[in-house]
């Protein structure tokens, strides 16, 4: 039984790492200060790195619907407090999945590519995992807005995935770019996230505007810009999604106390 599980999900791992679309990564960046983005959340299957995450509540990590597309909560684990992939520490805290929230997703036309993953307990916030804080719904984000993109992709369209987490300064630019996504480019470098980084944050002022979304033609082509779902968006969702929960988890606190 067992045997038969791991045939069924590797051919699904290779597709989410290896999507010419939709899994990204960080070609051209450096590696991050240890522990520097203690928002950063790294999702897994068998023990693989598949996608990136944003911790935004201590028991809901944000990330792109893709990457849980076609995915049982089951199978998947996060992990804060994660710098090196390869070498565990005492930071790491690693979850189960309780359920996945989307809103809408359209996978032909990569449309409300964002998600919500309820952990099974909450994370326990230090100095090596914080919550990043959420724009305002419908907030704008100008062109030639500095930002910093990050994951743990791959290095090059055709290279193996970081087990460091790299980070990039990147520009908000507007050409070939949709409404509901944000795009951007590292000006004059070859640069940009490609396979592996998708559900990646962009923080723009200390602020998750984005998720890493998608990239077209091959990574860090500079013909194209990346990507990203605009947080804005969906910021009243979100709010929704995490009061109805507090108020679940109220009700049952108290029903089990006997309270009224």
């Amino acid at each position: 039984m067992a045997s038969l599980l791991i045939r069924t999900l590797l051919p699904l791992l290779a597709f989410i790492q290896g999507c010419l679309v939709l899994s990204s990564k960080i070609v051209g960046g450096r590696p991050a200060i240890p522990h520097s983005r203690p928002y950063m959340m790294s999702l897994q299957i068998l023990g693989n790195h598949v996608c990136g995450g944003t911790l935004i509540h201590p028991q809901f990590v944000m990330t792109a619907a893709h990457c849980i597309n076609r995915i049982h909560p089951a199978l998947m684990m996060v992990f804060a407090g994660v710098h090196d992939l390869k070498n565990p520490e005492s930071s790491w805290q690693s979850f189960s999945v309780q359920r996945f929230y989307t809103n809408g997703y359209d996978d032909k036309q990569i449309l409300n590519d964002i998600a919500l993953i309820q952990l099974e307990r909450p994370v326990t916030l230090n100095a090596n995992v914080q919550v990043a804080p959420l724009p305002k719904q419908g907030q704008s984000l100008p062109m030639g807005t500095q930002c910093l993109a990050m994951g743990w992709g791959r290095l090059g369209t055709d290279l193996p995935i970081s087990d460091v987490l790299q980070e990039l300064n990147v520009t908000v630019v507007t050409f070939l770019c949709r409404e509901h996504n944000i795009c951007t480019l590292a000006p004059h470098q070859r640069a940009g996230i490609c396979f592996g980084d998708s559900g990646g944050p962009l923080i723009c002022q200390g602020v998750v505007h984005a998720v890493d979304s998608f990239i077209k033609d091959e990574c860090a082509s500079q013909k194209f810009p990346d990507f990203f779902a605009r947080v804005s968006l969906y910021v009243d969702w979100i709010k929704d999604i995490l009061r109805s929960v507090e108020q679940e988890e109220k009700k049952e606190d108290c029903q089990s106390s006997g309270s009224p």
